[in-house]
Order: C-alpha cells, then sequence, then structure tokens
C-alpha cells in the first residue's frame, strides 16, 4: 500500500496547540521518564546524560562523561538502562550497557562484548516485566570501528547471559525498539541510511522465553527518513519519531515530514504530530498519567499533551 505521508492530519487525541520545548541542550535523544517525573535523556554530542524536572522546568547534569550513552529507559525495578554507544566522538564510546540504581548511585556493566568482541554502538533498549532486556547495536558512524561483522539485536537474560535474536540479511540497520503492553510483539525500526535501504518498522511474536519469531512489516517510509526510536502507547498504537524536512543526502526524499507518527500495529497511519526541527531522534511517555509525550529532536526536548495514555514497563501497574 502507498501512503501520502503530506496528506496526514492532526490525530484526535493531540492537543491542538502543538508542541512546545521542554528545554533545549545539543542533540538529544533516547529520553526516559521515571516515576517522579523528572525526564532523563542523553546529549550524545556532549557526552553526558541531562535531566529535565518537569515541576521546576530546569534542567541539569545527571552523568559526565557517560560514555556517548544513547537509548535511555527505567527497567521494572525503576533503575536506569543505558545504552553507552560511539557516536559523536573519536571512537570514544564505551559500547556497552549499564544500569544504574539512581538510589545508590550504582553503575552496573550487564554486557560490554558478544563473543569478545566490542559492540558497534548500542543504541536503543527494551525491557519486559520479568527482567529480560532487548537493545539494538548499529554501526551508524565509521564501520571501520567495527569489531563485529553484523548489526544486530540482542537479548540479556536474568542470569546475565546475552543472546543474538535478530541480526542480517532479514534486517539491515536495527535502531529504535520497542515492546507491546501484552509483550507478545517486539517493535524493531530498520533504518539503514544508503540509497535503497530500509526504512521499515517491523514486527516480530515474542515469546515469553523471550524468543523471536514470524517477522512482519508495519510500515514502510521509504523514500523518506524512516523511524529512529519510538514508544507504545496502552491502546497498542506506535508513536514513531521520522522523517525530515531537509535531506541529509541523495538517500533519503522530503516524502515523509518530520514528525511523530502514530501507527496502528497493523500499519494503519492515524495522525502525525507536526515537530518544528530536524531531526526527530526519540520519544518517551511521562507525567502522572502517562500521557505527556517527551520528544527527543535536534538540540531540543519537546513535550506536548495527548489523551490516550502510554505504557513504560516500569509503572505497568
Amino acid at each position: 500500500m502507498t501512503i501520502d505521508f503530506h496528506s496526514v492530519n492532526l490525530p484526535a487525541e493531540v492537543d491542538a496547540a502543538g508542541v512546545s520545548p521542554a528545554t533545549a541542550i545539543a542533540f538529544t535523544e533516547g529520553p526516559a521518564a521515571a516515576a517522579d517525573g523528572t525526564v532523563y535523556f542523553s546529549d550524545i554530542a556532549n557526552n553526558r546524560i541531562m535531566k529535565f524536572d518537569s515541576v521546576t522546568g530546569t534542567t541539569s547534569v545527571f552523568r559526565e562523561s557517560s560514555g556517548r550513552a544513547n537509548g535511555l529507559l527505567f527497567d521494572p525495578q525503576g533503575r536506569l538502562l543505558a545504552c553507552e554507544g560511539n557516536e559523536f566522538g573519536d571512537n570514544d564510546g564505551n559500547r556497552r550497557i549499564t544500569r544504574t540504581d539512581l538510589m545508590t548511585g550504582e553503575v552496573e556493566v550487564l554486557t560490554d562484548n558478544f563473543d569478545g568482541k566490542k559492540y558497534n554502538a548500542p543504541n536503543d533498549i527494551a525491557a519486559c516485566s520479568n527482567g529480560q532486556i532487548f537493545f539494538t547495536d548499529p554501526c551508524y558512524g565509521d564501520r571501520a570501528t567495527m569489531e563485529l561483522d553484523h548489526d544486530s539485536v540482542y537479548r540479556i537474560d536474568l542470569d546475565g547471559s546475552v543472546s543474538r535474536v535478530i541480526t542480517q540479511p532479514e534486517i539491515q540497520r536495527p535502531n529504535g525498539i520497542a515492546i507491546s503492553p501484552d509483550e507478545k510483539t517486539l517493535y524493531l525500526v530498520d533504518s539503514c541510511p544508503v540509497m535503497g535501504g530500509n526504512r521499515k518498522i517491523w514486527k516480530f511474536n515474542l515469546s515469553p522465553a523471550g524468543e523471536v519469531s514470524n517477522q512482519q512489516i508495519v510500515i514502510d517510509f521509504a523514500p523518506g527518513r524512516g523511524g529512529d526510536g519510538m514508544a507504545v502507547a496502552q491502546n497498542g498504537d506506535l508513536y514513531i519519531a521520522a522523517g525530515i524536512s531537509r535531506p541529509r543526502g541523495p538517500h533519503e526524499a522530503t516524502t515523509v515530514p518530520p514528525g511523530i507518527w502514530i501507527v496502528t500495529p497493523d500499519g494503519d497511519v492515524r495522525g502525525r504530530i507536526p515537530i518544528p526541527e530536524d531531526v526527530l531522534t526519540n520519544v518517551t511517555f511521562g507525567g502522572d498519567d502517562l500521557q505527556t509525550l517527551y520528544i527527543a529532536a535536534g538540540k531540543t526536548l519537546f513535550s506536548i499533551r495527548i489523551n490516550t495514555p502510554g505504557f513504560v514497563v516500569h509503572r505497568r501497574h
């Protein structure tokens, strides 16, 4: 099915007042909202994790240096998971997954290699209520730095063991990742910034043991800029950061205007929340009622109130 993305209107559940800047820094990524309302997000270019106080409207540094942290997520116990990547620096990223106990400040390294080789640049992360963790490991930077010969998705089990669960050629360049509220579906952004590269959102069946199967396409944004990060609402809809107003090269077109694209699990586009900045990177739900959408885009963290509550694993009950 061919979709005219420029004809998509603002969805009914979104406040017509539109988005407003929550705070501005440099190159924002990976927002994650804590139960107390604080929003943590990565500033990859400046190698730090920031935190935004939604009550006072102030922004401060949580961690510097961050190991080039990218995607962030709170696990079911409220601990901060971080994809410490390898972008925007001189190969100085930690290339690992860490977990921080915000009460004690203790930082635990969950994994820093696969089969004895460094990860490429861990990008985004998702978790199940049973403690299983899934993360993506693409290489969008200098591919000469790769020790692994693949861009893949991994699962960390409760005993600390790591398994590669999705890899090439089934996918090209894994980026954003999310899990449905019933934890039966894993969603994956496959965004490869080359001519003819994938700009797809995939879904996979997810078993209680963490096995993935039955790969299906949700939506294809090609030839425009595809998805980066995404979040899932309690009703199952995907909120996908995608599109661009100024293409960065011949590999992408202006066919997908920038915004948060609301897409059903079956691929029906329900609407777009326009965002007045390139490049959109990621999105999460926060607020007391999980009806505040926080959007990382370029140097800015935006927020908007919506009528549909979101799903986050540390606040599922």
